[in-house]
């Protein structure tokens, strides 16, 4: 299977998924709670995506929470500093972004995702965004990849190339997978 129609049967599997009326970042806080204070970057959920932003709030009042902000094609992904209510506006493709505050370097990166696979893999929008990111972000110094997802997203055939950066944790609303 190509990416194109793996893309396409996640999307599907995901939406069936979403419910924007259950609490999905129950694990999501437990593990972060693990790592209070390191900076960490989570992302604004979009259409169908599962919504870590409880978890973010909680770890926002620990430490130092950033947004992705796409700089342009084929850049790596920069993180603006983000708090609960904080002023956002609409950036590239529509991510809610913050309106201003101070750049900074996360540790660890909750990464939203098309589909992954329990091995670490990950099937993403097909820009290269996380991918970049994350290898730019591993040269420099440990980070952490938390792919973020509903369960429903898991597909164990994926068509993954060598510039696919791995997942270093799977977490779900129903639990944490540990490549």
């Amino acid at each position: 299977m190509d990416k194109s129609a793996a893309r396409t049967a996640a999307f599907a599997r995901r939406k069936t998924a979403h419910n924007p009326h259950i609490a999905a970042a129950g694990y999501l806080s437990e593990v972060l709670a693990g790592f209070r204070g390191v900076p960490l970057a989570g992302y604004m959920a979009m259409r169908t995506e599962i919504d870590p932003t409880p978890a973010m709030e909680e770890a926002a009042a620990h430490g130092p929470v950033g947004v992705p902000v796409i700089i342009g094609a084929g850049q790596p992904l920069q993180f603006r500093l983000w708090e609960p209510d904080c002023a956002m506006i609409e950036g590239a493709f529509g991510a809610m972004i913050p309106e201003a505050g101070d750049w900074m370097i996360p540790q660890i990166l909750i990464v939203p995702l098309v589909a992954f696979d329990r091995r670490g893999g990950r099937l993403g929008y097909g820009g290269g965004f996380y991918d970049r990111t994350l290898e730019a972000l591993r040269a420099a110094q440990p980070t952490m990849a938390i792919g973020f997802a509903y369960g429903a997203q898991e597909d164990e055939g994926l068509p993954l190339e060598p510039t696919d950066q791995p997942l270093d944790l799977i977490v779900t609303e129903t639990g944490v997978i540990t490549p």
